[in-house]
């Protein structure tokens, strides 16, 4: 199959999408970005990179990071995780106050806010210096050692956090956070602000496609059972209340971000990472889901 001929046409045909939407305006550093751009990157499992537009650009990861939080999290603590969330679609937006008083503190799933604020609570609770363990954790799964944390993004989300301290403070009341607040919150808004390009980003999702060989990277060691398992979280709970949609028009595990990243993998074939800061209303990127959704129709290749 020629993936590149494939890459080209579909980062064509979005070309009338790139007007519609809007970057994240209420992340004010993430306002700033050029809204019109748009890249696409497919990394196949015998090692070939196909890309198109801006691959090189690094944009913030945002909430496809929480992929690779969950990663680690699991990896410390195996099942016993999942006393503290559930693994269920939200059904609702990925900062919603409302489901968690309703649920009593315990996030549907590690993918919303409230769960990945569970989720760095526990990275907390483990790691003398959690912020410098993840980030090595990202460098070593993406082969590159310059990624980093963008603090000015960082202190531009913890500026208007006031939803995220909400759920925090909710989630302490009813004993889902056991470290200081305010630590959990630095961290998690530091581990949404990484930036990478889209490369660098399907290389680091390629371990997720290709769970037959060993998933090891420093301190995080997962089974090929795990990293199936967190496929089958992304598959169902990776686009917030637009999960069913993403299922039905592309059909991978993937994870969004409101940086404008998307990235999803096809077991045992790729790994691939599209970008285009314009969001719909659900929060994910207009362009980038109209590209994986071309790529499987014209691939023909999904889990289904």
């Amino acid at each position: 199959m020629n993936y590149q001929q494939i890459i080209d046409r579909i980062y064509q045909a979005v070309e009338p999408l790139m007007g519609k939407g809007r970057q994240a305006t209420y992340i004010p550093a993430l306002a700033e970005v050029d809204p019109d751009q748009r890249a696409v990157c497919l990394q196949a499992i015998d090692g070939q990179q196909f890309t198109a537009g801006e691959a090189d650009t690094r944009f913030s990861l945002q909430s496809i990071s929480k992929v690779f939080s969950l990663a680690m999290a699991l990896s410390l603590e195996g099942d016993q995780l999942w006393n503290r969330m559930g693994r269920e679609p939200s059904g609702t937006a990925f900062n919603s106050l409302f489901q968690l008083e309703v649920e009593h503190g315990i996030p549907r799933n590690p993918f919303i806010n409230a769960g990945a604020i569970v989720v760095s609570d526990i990275l907390v609770s483990h790691l003398p210096h959690p912020e410098e363990s993840f980030i090595r954790f990202i460098r070593a799964i993406s082969l590159c050692n310059d990624i980093d944390y963008n603090p000015v993004v960082a202190d531009s989300e913890r500026s208007q956090g006031y939803l995220n301290a909400a759920i925090a403070n909710l989630l302490r009341y009813h004993n889902n956070i056991t470290n200081d607040i305010e630590r959990v919150l630095r961290f998690y808004f530091l581990m949404c602000s990484i930036e990478m390009n889209c490369r660098q980003l399907a290389q680091a999702f390629l371990p997720f496609a290709s769970h037959h060989k060993p998933f090891t990277y420093g301190q995080v060691s997962l089974t090929s059972s795990q990293v199936k398992r967190i496929n089958a979280i992304m598959q169902t709970c990776g686009f917030y209340d637009e999960a069913g949609d993403f299922s039905y028009f592309v059909g991978l595990p993937g994870k969004s971000g409101v940086g404008g990243g998307i990235a999803a993998v096809c077991p045992q074939r790729y790994s691939v990472a599209v970008w285009s800061p314009r969001l719909n209303t659900k929060g994910n990127s207009v362009a980038g889901m109209k590209m994986l959704e071309l790529l499987t129709t014209e691939t023909e290749e999904s889990i289904f």
